[in-house]
């Protein structure tokens, strides 16, 4: 027996190709949607994270900031407490100058010479005086370059004057303060050499 199919197969077959592509269209429109909300997550999540370490970083630059300017103020601090310290140390090394230019200034005037003004700038004595004569002034000269802390005396200018009614030479003069250096020589006794 033959059996013939007298209904509609062509549109059922449209039909159910229909309902087949609406499904994956349904399908691919959920996994589509699935996909961009992953791809949402995972750019967000990515945004945040690097965000918070925005966040973390600037946190640190501005104590890094702090620690900048307190190691700058350390520096000042450092670079002025170093400057006192060589003003300290120099005026330490050179306070007992004074004292060894009046001991020899005392132990070396010669009869017959007077000391007007005495004046220090550095290593450089400027005195000016009174003379009872140009030999006074002379020895005077002789006595500083042979004494272990002056050397170089230098005559600026000596002239006739009167002092208190009596004629004396009036004298300029400069000579250096050195720093007397003690050394041994060969058989051990102290030199004395300056320097």
């Amino acid at each position: 027996m033959i059996r013939i199919n007298l209904l509609p197969h062509r549109a059922e077959k449209r039909h159910a190709r229909k309902v087949q592509f609406i499904a994956l269209s349904v399908i691919s429109l959920m996994a589509g949607g699935l996909l961009i909300g992953i791809v949402h997550g995972i750019i967000s999540a990515k945004i945040s994270y690097q965000e918070r370490r925005n966040l973390y970083l600037k946190q640190e630059i501005v104590l890094l900031d702090k620690q900048i300017e307190e190691i700058k103020k350390l520096r000042e601090q450092t670079a002025s407490l170093l400057a006192r310290k060589s003003v300290v140390e120099r005026l330490q090394s050179t306070r007992a100058d004074v004292v060894h230019l009046m001991d020899q200034m005392l132990r070396i005037l010669p009869d017959g010479v007077y000391i007007k003004t005495i004046k220090q700038s550095g290593g450089k004595i400027s005195m000016a005086g009174y003379a009872q004569s140009n030999a006074r002034v002379s020895t005077l000269m002789r006595a500083i370059e042979s004494s272990p802390w002056l050397d170089s005396p230098a005559l600026i200018e000596i002239h006739a004057a009167t002092n208190s009614g009596a004629r004396v030479s009036e004298f300029t003069l400069t000579f250096n303060l050195t720093k007397e250096q003690i050394q041994s020589d060969v058989a051990g006794k102290p030199v004395v050499k300056k320097g």
